[in-house]
């Protein structure tokens, strides 16, 4: 009997052996960009600030009941010739012990909770700069009513300014979500969600649909752009300029021309030549770094097979392959990349 206390340690040891890589993977995590323990903003900081204190609370009372659990196997193990425990039929100070102790417990996680949430979710203060975001199967619509810009699936701020952001839905229920930014708010048909955030650090962060809406519900990606102020007033001023009007006889002016003439006007805006509203706004579409949902990068090549076969490219895209030939697709590519 003597080498039960001794087992049990053992399998203690090898327990806490075993629990140790999710620790250490939990902390290595922050340096994942889709992680969400990498807080960029103020409202991402008090998710953080609010996890890491209850993380201490249960880490604390893990230790108190499992130290009194040990103590108790190995205080009280059946010992040879030991007579039998004595039953006990009730405990005053115990009963009492055990009722205010989750009270307590529960009060350590209410607060700091409650406070968090008057916190985040607030009005914006004054001067709040305002973003409409529209979910879309599947790629996200920015539209800056205060600016008159809209983008598709890139999101761009100024460092150190709140962002009041107003969140709806063009088809079905979405999530939006930066991790590094904070919170989830649901894109809902029919209803505006709000949220507002303050980004401290300047970077590329990527977004991430997090409600099932469709079979490319993985595919619909977003980034955000934190720059510095007059960064993003450059940025700004660029997307407020008319597009670029290629020459005719070149091979981006043939692209805008066949533009002009299919069926992309009726998808698709681009100021002075359409105004589709089903598809991305692509006005300035050759400043983006990425196309499809924040899918492929914005290059050449990537283009080039988006317009010729996005039904191959993007599983349920709305997209239409228009069965263009060669010749077509790279006049299209020409011009759209010359949108800048």
């Amino acid at each position: 009997m003597a080498q039960r206390p001794r087992r049990l340690l053992l399998r203690l040891a090898a327990l806490c052996i075993a629990l140790l890589p999710l620790v250490i993977a939990g902390c290595t995590l922050r340096e994942y960009p889709q992680s969400s323990l990498n807080p960029q903003s103020d409202y991402a900081s008090a998710i953080q600030s609010l996890l890491e204190k209850l993380v201490f609370w249960v880490v604390v009372i893990f230790v108190i009941v499992e130290g009194l659990l040990v103590y108790t196997v190995i205080r009280f193990r059946a010992r040879p010739g030991a007579p039998d425990p004595k039953p006990v039929h009730g405990n005053t100070a115990l009963e009492i012990g055990w009722t205010i102790a989750p009270a307590l417990i529960l009060a350590f996680v209410a607060v700091p909770t409650v406070l968090t949430i008057w916190k985040t979710q607030g009005a914006p203060p004054p001067g709040a700069l305002q973003v409409r975001v529209v979910g879309h199967q599947w790629w996200w619509e920015f539209q800056y009513p205060e600016l008159g810009i809209t983008t598709g699936s890139e999101m761009h701020v100024p460092l150190h300014r709140a962002i009041a952001v107003n969140i709806e839905s063009a088809d079905v229920i979405h999530s939006f979500w930066f991790p590094a930014i904070g919170g989830k708010r649901d894109a809902v048909p029919g209803h505006v969600n709000h949220m507002w955030f303050t980004p401290d650090s300047v970077g590329t962060f990527p977004g991430q649909c997090a409600e099932l809406c469709g079979v490319s519900h993985a595919n619909m990606r977003m980034k955000l752009f934190v720059e510095p102020p007059d960064a993003f007033e450059a940025w700004a001023a660029q997307q407020k300029k008319p597009p670029a009007e290629p020459d005719t006889s070149t091979l981006a002016g043939h692209g805008r021309a066949l533009f002009a003439q299919s069926a992309c006007i009726g998808c698709h805006t681009i100021d002075g030549i359409s105004a589709g509203i089903i598809g991305p706004n692509l006005t300035h579409i050759g400043s983006r770094t990425s196309i499809a949902g924040s899918m492929f990068p914005n290059d050449a090549p990537h283009l080039a097979k988006w317009i010729a076969q996005p039904d191959k490219e993007k599983p349920g895209t709305l997209m239409l392959n228009l069965g263009l030939p060669p010749d077509q697709v790279d006049a299209l590519v020409a011009y759209l990349q010359s949108l800048k």
